[in-house]
């Protein structure tokens, strides 16, 4: 993609976060007992401003020509990922296969999904990484764990 204000190419695979990704899912999939579920990105993505910005334009305190390549970011959304992962889990459930089940997510969307499993007795434990959850969803899962240390992770650039 291109910078709408700089018009500088960005190749959104060569950047560290996207490095990272694809090795920590390749060491994810040769893991056992753990499923990996990717979806794709929608074809709409777009760039958009930072919201400060947006707020600033608003309230007459920049104009456009004071907008630099950092106030915009790309606007991104994974397609296709709740509902394969709902669908294993209800069907792990059903078929009895599992005692019980740790989500690695934060997503109001697993709500049926966790509500099936502990209906039908399995242990629902939910590791939201770090970030808070909404409280329907709390209100559905048997526990809340995070296992691993949070990080300290540099300020990411955006794009």
């Amino acid at each position: 993609m291109h910078n709408p204000i700089s018009g500088k190419a960005i190749d959104f695979s060569k950047t560290p976060e996207a490095l990272f990704r694809k090795e920590l899912h390749q060491a994810l999939l040769g893991k056992r007992k753990l499923a990996v579920r990717l979806g794709h990105l929608s074809d709409d993505a777009q760039w958009t401003l930072k919201p400060e910005k947006i707020k600033a334009l608003l309230k007459h305190k920049i104009s456009l020509d004071d907008l630099t390549e950092n106030d915009v970011r790309v606007d991104v959304r994974q397609k296709g990922v709740d509902m394969r992962i709902g669908v294993d889990v209800t069907s792990l459930t059903l078929k009895g296969q599992v005692d019980q089940i740790v989500l690695m997510a934060g997503d109001a969307d697993f709500v049926p999904a966790a509500k099936i499993a502990r209906r039908e007795g399995i242990d629902f434990i939910l590791d939201p990484m770090w970030q808070t959850i909404p409280a329907g969803l709390h209100e559905h899962i048997d526990g809340l764990r995070t296992t691993c240390p949070k990080p300290e992770l540099p300020l990411r650039r955006q794009y």
